[in-house]
């Protein structure tokens, strides 16, 4: 066992020549970018999510977009091509680097701008806005200018979520108001024109038509007694030349005439023939008189009637009166059977019409009161709009405040050069290690007589070892050295001279990985 650890470590003796280079090349690379990687700052904000101020069962916002969601719209506005070039040129952030392509801007300030949004909605949401600069000043001044356009972003998302939410219920009211004055109004000139045959009055035509029904039956008895004392009147006349006076009943008129002459009798005992009664009863009787005379003189047209109030001057004035009586009475009431019969048979039309004007007007006052309905509705859901409108233009509503500002950092947040370093010199060792155990690996050479007992399946009586000569062993030292003093000399002043000449070796570390990202 101490013979293969001697063995072993003398095999690593003459390879370490071959391990120092590697180790210390890697060492050296990597000290050199902990030295030459430039600084990178990182300020930060701290956001908070606040409830709404308002309790919901008092006035509710109309804009229902969670903490989560609005921070993720927010965020992706701000990534956008359009405000990412704005705020790199407005701040003056790769002025150093003038002739960076736009999409290389682009993708470098995605890169470089960190959003942490909440992962749960369990308590308060907090947000945390970073951004890596070179500089601590310029990580500060563009964290803060992100955050104030998270807030502004915000506050226009909230209230025109808000105001189209308004807008929208706006247009619905006037529209449902405007639906709902143009159903009024046909309504309104539908029952017009058909203001005779509506359902609400159909039980007072019914009643009209029974009493019409019944007021026909009773004229046309009238009519027939009339005609029977008329056929009467005529053959008594016919057959004595004389008629009873007092047989035949008085007219309406006669009687009404009659009656005003005994009222004026009673007054003129009681009163003068200028006071206004008596003077009123006169002027009454003179106008009935008149008016039974022009009927005498229209149903009497030889002239043979007598005037009312003149004694009778031939056999068969009271004849020819009573009979032009009877005629004027018998005429008006087939004039009124006439009217009541045209009367009876508009309401049979109207009411027949009824039942289809009823369905007409129903379906038309049942639109009405769904649109009516439906204009309640987004008259509430208005004022419910109104009161989210003000509460987001107050900002009472669930908004995004500040708890702290980013400030300047007084030292970079990476790179982290003691770790690059350590980091740098366990992996040159690694790879010196390594590679030696490649090279031992890779020898198939006769080290010692066991490798001659496992390869050959001889024992060896003795072992000459080989033997360098000066100038081989000066040779090889020399070659060995000078492949150093390139690795540990040149590898530096090649990063340096790519970092002054080519391009700053962060920028190419990242053009490096993002060719090797998949």
């Amino acid at each position: 066992m101490n013979r293969d650890l001697r063995f072993y470590l003398q095999r690593f003796m003459h390879r370490f020549p071959w391990f120092l280079i590697v180790s210390v090349t890697i060492t050296a690379v990597s000290l050199i970018l902990a030295a030459t990687l430039p600084s990178v700052y990182k300020a930060e904000a701290r956001l908070l999510m606040e409830s709404p101020q308002i309790p919901d069962d008092l006035a509710t916002s109309t804009v229902k977009t969670g903490a989560p969601e609005a921070l993720e719209i927010i965020s992706q506005r701000l990534l956008t091509r359009a405000v990412l070039l704005d705020m790199a040129q407005r701040l003056k952030i790769y002025d150093d680097a003038a002739d960076m392509a736009p999409d290389k801007i682009v993708d470098d300030m995605r890169s470089r701008l960190i959003i942490d949004l909440p992962v749960n909605n369990s308590g308060a949401d907090f947000v945390t806005v970073s951004f890596a600069a070179p500089t601590g000043e310029m990580s500060a001044r563009v964290t803060n200018e992100f955050v104030t356009m998270i807030l502004q972003e915000n506050v226009a998302l909230r209230t025109a979520s808000a105001t189209q939410t308004l807008d929208f219920f706006k247009q619905e009211v006037d529209q449902l108001g405007a639906q709902l004055g143009q159903l009024g109004g046909k309504i309104m000139q539908y029952k017009l024109e058909h203001k005779d045959a509506l359902p609400d009055s159909l039980d007072f035509r019914r009643g009209r038509q029974a009493s019409q029904q019944e007021r026909l039956v009773t004229l046309q008895r009238e009519v027939a007694g009339l005609k029977e004392r008329r056929a009467k009147l005529v053959e008594m006349f016919n057959a004595t030349g004389q008629v009873d006076s007092t047989a035949i009943p008085r007219s309406p008129e006669e009687t009404q005439l009659r009656d005003l002459k005994d009222q004026l009798a009673a007054a003129l005992a009681l009163l003068s023939p200028q006071h206004p009664t008596v003077v009123n009863l006169k002027q009454r009787i003179a106008a009935l008189e008149a008016s039974m005379n022009a009927a005498a003189a229209a149903a009497d047209p030889a002239g043979n009637g007598t005037a009312i109030g003149t004694p009778a001057t031939t056999g068969n004035a009271t004849f020819d009166l009573q009979i032009a009586d009877i005629d004027s009475q018998i005429a008006i009431d087939e004039d009124e059977q006439r009217r009541i019969e045209t009367d009876l048979a508009n309401l049979k039309a109207s009411i027949d019409a009824t039942p289809g004007n009823a369905i007409e007007l129903d379906t038309l006052q049942r639109d009405y009161d769904n649109v009516q309905l439906q204009y309640n509705n987004a008259v509430l859901r208005l004022g419910a709009a109104q009161t989210g409108d003000r509460i987001e233009a107050l900002s009472k509503g669930q908004r995004i405040s500040v708890i702290e500002q980013a400030v300047v950092p007084d030292r970079p947040a990476s790179p982290n050069r003691k770790r690059i370093a350590l980091l740098g010199g366990i992996a040159g060792i690694a790879a010196g290690l390594g590679l030696v155990v490649l090279l031992e690996l890779l020898n198939r050479a006769v080290h010692r007589p066991s490798d001659l007992v496992a390869r050959l399946g001889i024992q060896s009586f003795a072992t000459i070892p080989y033997i360098e000569t000066h100038r081989e062993n000066l040779r090889r030292r020399s070659l060995l050295m000078a492949i150093f003093v390139i690795l540990v000399l040149g590898v530096p002043a090649a990063l340096y001279a790519v970092d002054v000449y080519y391009m700053p070796l962060d920028l190419l570390i990242s053009q490096i990985l993002d060719r090797i990202r998949p």
